[in-house]
């Protein structure tokens, strides 16, 4: 699914992607190299009409990876050891763009937004097709863990039990609309 149709479909989760994805300007890709390891590396998302798109160096490792197993994951920056800001799991497809309009787009738009501007044909682009979204986090004052993951909708909490154990999922509404 494109990034608009988690948007349309969920506005408050989108809305928590939104925060942790695309307002710090950097999230860690997670790949799978050529031997089979992960490899995590800092990329910088972008939103352009209805996708999420991730630009890599041109020749990089990385958009060597996602070029021979498009299989990814894209995990918010942890901004501290509280855990209070969640964090946010977004698992995909990296397909590759290489329309030479959409790379130009996308070049005039993250040059008006951030300053830097990428040579059509000279970068990597890739849309993420959206899999599964998972964002998790800690209320500190409890202890207590809350987790909403789309599709398919579940939304819990687990109550904290000691300082690093949690206990069974309850129902918990937060994020989530319902479908």
């Amino acid at each position: 699914m494109r990034w608009s149709d988690l948007v349309s479909r969920q506005p408050r989760l989108a809305d928590a992607a939104r925060r942790r994805l695309l307002d710090p300007g950097v999230v860690l890709l997670a790949s799978v190299r050529r031997d089979g390891t992960p490899r995590v590396s800092p990329v910088e998302p972008f939103v352009l009409g209805d996708d999420l798109l991730l630009s890599m160096l041109w020749g990089s490792t990385k958009a060597k990876d996602v070029s021979h197993d498009p299989r990814i994951l894209v995990h918010s920056i942890v901004t501290g050891p509280e855990g209070t800001d969640g964090e946010l799991k977004l698992r995909g497809r990296a397909v590759p763009v290489d329309d030479r309009d959409v790379q130009s787009r996308y070049a005039e738009a993250v040059g008006e937004a951030l300053g830097w501007r990428p040579q059509p044909g000279r970068f990597h682009l890739f849309r993420v097709d959206v899999e599964h979204v998972a964002f998790v986090r800690w209320d500190s004052s409890a202890n207590d863990q809350l987790v909403t993951t789309w599709p398919p909708g579940k939304e819990y909490v687990r109550r904290g039990t000691s300082a690093t154990s949690v206990g069974p999922r309850e129902p918990y509404t937060e994020l989530l609309v319902a479908e």
